[in-house]
């Protein structure tokens, strides 16, 4: 079996959890024996590709005058929007929608329309526009390829999903990671929203992260039940020895919250637990890692909350430095108002930390050994890292037992269960 695989970014250029699993994903999928040619706007030459073949859509040149793809170009859109879009952030709005007759404008904007396409593969003010050139790529290396099906990841690539098939015939399977709802609460961008119920429509089998993301899919973009499968994420086997003997500069303890600062990951509840803990106990430090949109209020909250001094940003964290991070750490917190999977917890698990995670996440729907409480309800969240921090016996548990338990959430296990999904439709 070959997959067409569509993503948007890849290790070790990732900004969240939705690089890591494509990757982890892949990784899975060829250790079955599943062919992959996985596609990214823009390869940087230091990814690792082992065993499936990495394409860069910026090095992919294409004919307009093809006849096969005048009936998708005519089609396209894209959209010019005045301030950074990431992927799981959705406040921000969207300034003007163009509907572009691609083939008869193509003489007016060669400049935006050339015949070889350069990605930046970032989330800027362009990325709509770079999400359907996307698309474009796609229908031609769709039809410069054999393979058996498509799996595009997230809303950035059904475009390209999309696009594929109707060049190609083949089933388009779609990866659901986060949807608007997540990103945005009730205040849904429409754009984003039609671009998510479009590819779900289109597509022959959706995949989601989670069964809370499964109703979500069902229940808010009017989805058939029978064509929605749940696969839970897993987490990458760490490929360092254990870290010992972190200098971590500080006596107290550390608890840590790692992720974007933004409304989806309810950064304000971590600091309003924090305030509650530093009441009972002044001989902790709090670590916010990330950055995102809600940085600049959290920073003013926890300054007139006066707690200054016991708490410290360190920006966005990749790679060794999470792990780092992790190892300096007692307690990881995970307060997501709405959060499709999350791979953190895992991540923290894995390096003997205990964790404090929400309700209101996939990955509940997995774990065992984690506290688990309401997002909302910041004494509870209070309750459990104090209890964590002074309880050496629940510490140990949660640390050895919840090791155990991420261990045995192995990549190729959700490869089998997609080859899965991949059977009902070939």
């Amino acid at each position: 079996m070959r997959v067409l695989m569509f993503g948007w970014e890849f290790p070790p250029h990732i900004t969240g959890g939705l690089g890591t699993a494509c990757f982890g994903l892949t990784k899975g999928l060829v250790i079955l024996g599943t062919e992959v040619i996985f596609v990214v706007p823009k390869a940087y030459g230091d990814e690792t590709h082992k065993g499936f073949r990495l394409i860069n859509a910026s090095d992919v040149t294409m004919d307009f005058m093809e006849s096969e793809h005048q009936e998708f170009w005519n089609k396209i859109k894209y959209m010019e929007i005045g301030s950074n879009l990431i992927p799981y952030v959705g406040e921000e709005e969207f300034e003007e929608l163009i509907d572009m007759d691609e083939r008869h404008q193509l003489e007016q904007n060669k400049s935006v329309f050339s015949r070889q396409f350069t990605f930046s593969g970032k989330y800027g003010k362009n990325l709509m526009q770079e999400v359907s050139r996307y698309a474009l790529i796609a229908s031609s290396i769709a039809s410069q390829h054999s393979f058996d099906i498509i799996h595009a990841h997230d809303w950035l690539t059904y475009p390209a999903g999309i696009a594929a098939k109707h060049i190609s015939g083949k089933p388009l399977v779609i990866h659901v990671h986060a949807t608007e709802f997540d990103r945005s609460g009730e205040n849904v961008n429409p754009s984003v929203y039609e671009i998510e119920k479009k590819g779900m429509e289109e597509a022959d089998r959706i995949i989601t992260v989670s069964n809370l993301t499964r109703q979500i899919v069902i229940e808010k973009y009017g989805i058939d039940p029978a064509k929605v499968f749940t696969v839970h994420n897993a987490v990458e086997p760490s490929d360092r020895p254990e870290l010992t003997g972190v200098q971590r500069h500080v006596k107290e303890k550390v608890v840590t919250f790692l992720g974007r600062v933004t409304y989806q990951k309810g950064p304000d509840y971590f600091v309003e637990a924090a305030h509650k803990v530093l009441k009972r106990d002044k001989n902790v430090r709090f670590v916010m890692a990330g950055s995102g949109d809600l940085l600049n209020r959290m920073v003013r909250r926890i300054a007139k909350l006066k707690m200054g001094t016991r708490f410290h940003f360190t920006g966005f964290l990749a790679g060794s430095e999470v792990e780092t991070m992790f190892a300096m750490s007692d307690v990881y917190v995970m307060p997501s108002v709405s959060e499709p999977f999350g791979i953190s917890p895992l991540e923290a698990m894995r390096s003997n930390v205990p964790v404090v995670i929400s309700k209101q996440s996939g990955v509940s729907e997995v774990l065992q050994h984690a506290i688990k409480v309401d997002f909302w309800d910041i004494d509870a969240m209070a309750d459990a890292i104090y209890g964590i921090l002074h309880y050496q016996g629940l510490q140990k548990m949660f640390a050895r037992y919840g090791k155990e338990e991420v261990d045995n959430l192995k990549w190729e296990n959700a490869a089998f269960n997609i080859v899965e999904v991949y059977k009902t439709v070939l």
